[in-house]
């Protein structure tokens, strides 16, 4: 079932439905699945590997091998900062990024109902990602973006792929109020994250970090906070590996906003149980560039429940923190993926991360999603003539 998370008011999974009728809130996938941990030995390394906690039928899987990312042992960067560190690697998904997860059972459940369009608003890469498994189901896809807002990258892929892509005069969440009123009159089926269905996927991230780590779970899970259902979502996935005994211990869920969008960093700064939106979000992570995120209350809830924080950070310590982990570890990342590690940066000079704690970071998207970023933060090429001797001036300076 689906269930209110304010009123708990409860919905059949076969409904297609996005808020809770009776008070607006937003809604959540009941699962709890009667099982060992001992049948997930032996199967293949994708997010359906814990297929008995996905609420879809397993007839019916899209799937793009999606899931199974790396999970890199940061030993440089964690020496320097005095903390054990993990990042989990969300880019090497099938289009680059987290939303893959979330997106093969959105689709699945597309399936399952019936529909023949998807759509979604998309600061890019939800956008890239439904392109793709709409793809491979056979149905009609349709997103709008900000206008001049999405990295090239991202841009390409959902072109590519074959959506029909429709460019808004306005910010993300303008185009995510624009697609959800059609959605709500049943002219497609909703793919942002306010579907609940969609954090049924990103929940595995939780899954598999407790799963690499032994099954563990860390001190710490810090990541990039946008619209907010990966927070939500990862949480989820911990806490149902929790309660069906799995692991014993539940990590502090840290969110990090740039300054420029940081509604659930400012509410979180103040005590708060709700946000305050950010009419105008401003950041050169545009994957986190959102005002108003959907899964807000979520997502307070999420840092609440788990003792957990949220932090802020510029543009300059995003970029700053991009090079670090590409430089000291060979991770490339997106700027919004790289706001986890400016704010574990931040947290640990602060003291709010202790010396020794064991810290996943999650990075949620490819370098090459936002490719000028990055030659705009590089030094041009040396030019050089084809010779030995000018390349051995180079090498070997005097």
């Amino acid at each position: 079932m689906m269930k209110c998370i304010t009123c708990g008011e409860q919905y059949g999974l076969d409904e297609i439905i996005y808020t809770c009728i009776k008070c607006g809130s937003t809604l959540e996938v009941v699962c709890r699945p009667d099982v060992s941990k001992d049948i997930f030995n032996c199967r293949k390394s994708t997010m359906w590997k814990y297929k008995e906690f996905m609420p879809v039928d397993e007839s019916k899987i899209v799937s793009l091998e999606e899931g199974g990312t790396p999970f890199c042992k940061c030993q440089n960067l964690g020496d320097k900062l005095g903390i054990k560190l993990y990042v989990k690697v969300e880019g090497s998904n099938p289009t680059g990024s987290f939303k893959d997860r979330g997106m093969s059972v959105g689709i699945t459940k597309a399936v399952e109902l019936g529909v023949n369009t998807v759509g979604c608003a998309s600061t890019g890469n939800t956008s890239a990602s439904l392109a793709a498994y709409a793809a491979r189901a056979g149905k009609r896809c349709i997103v709008l973006l900000p206008s001049g807002k999405v990295a090239l990258g991202k841009l390409a892929q959902a072109m590519f792929h074959g959506a029909e892509v429709l460019s808004v005069n306005g910010n993300f969440d303008e185009a995510l109020e624009t697609i959800t009123a059609l959605a709500l009159e049943g002219q497609l089926y909703l793919l942002n994250s306010v579907n609940p269905f969609r954090l049924e996927g990103q929940k595995s991230i939780g899954f598999e970090v407790v799963d690499d780590l032994g099954w563990k779970s860390p001190d710490r899970i810090i990541l990039p906070v946008g619209n907010a259902g990966n927070i939500s979502a990862i949480w989820k996935g911990v806490k149902e590996f929790h309660e069906a005994g799995f692991i014993e211990d539940l990590p502090m869920m840290t969110g990090i906003q740039a300054v420029g969008a940081a509604p659930i960093a400012n509410a979180v700064r103040n005590g708060k149980n709700s946000i305050e939106i950010v009419t105008n979000p401003e950041t050169i992570a545009t994957a986190i560039r959102i005002g108003a995120p959907v899964s807000a209350q979520k997502a307070l809830r999420a840092i609440y429940e788990s003792n957990g924080t949220a932090e802020t950070v510029t543009d300059d310590e995003i970029l700053d923190a991009q090079k670090l982990l590409a430089r000291t570890e060979g991770i490339g990342v997106e700027p919004a993926s790289a706001a986890s590690i400016a704010g574990l940066i931040k947290l640990v000079e602060n003291e709010e991360v202790d010396k020794g704690e064991q810290v996943v970071c999650i990075v949620t998207g490819h370098l090459l999603k936002d490719p000028n970023t990055a030659i705009n933060a590089c030094v041009e090429p040396v030019e050089i003539e084809a010779s030995v001797e000018a390349l051995s001036k180079i090498i070997n300076p005097r």
